[in-house]
């Protein structure tokens, strides 16, 4: 079974020294089409805390959905909670993993 850009960016985080990191997006089972994904301010899939005090925000999905997901982040839609988590000194960062021979690798876009 192939491992999810969600669990894939939930293991990279943890690896990368973050302490502690949850998925906060969540199944609505009485969204559209008879349920739908709902991220944190809708635009955040995973966030974490480290020792120092800093706050990592996620958004993961695969290497060619980035630019789609970056543009709905930017939207006026979701202009104010991007905003509010800049002001708030929040890492913000899209992770698009992709398949290279058997490994699985990242690119990382940062929207601090």
């Amino acid at each position: 079974m192939a491992i999810s850009p969600t669990q894939n960016s939930l293991k990279k985080i943890k690896t990368d020294g973050w302490t502690l990191a949850q998925i906060v997006e969540h199944w609505n089972p009485f969204g559209k089409g008879g349920g739908n994904r709902k991220d944190l301010f809708g635009i955040i899939d995973i966030l974490a805390l480290n020792d120092k005090g800093d706050v990592l925000a996620v958004q993961t999905t695969s290497k060619n959905n980035m630019n789609a997901r970056i543009k709905k982040m930017e939207s006026d839609e979701h202009f104010y909670a991007l905003s509010s988590m800049r002001q708030a000194s929040w890492q913000i960062e899209v992770h698009g993993w992709y398949k290279e021979g058997n490994r699985w690798k990242v690119k990382i876009a940062d929207l601090s």
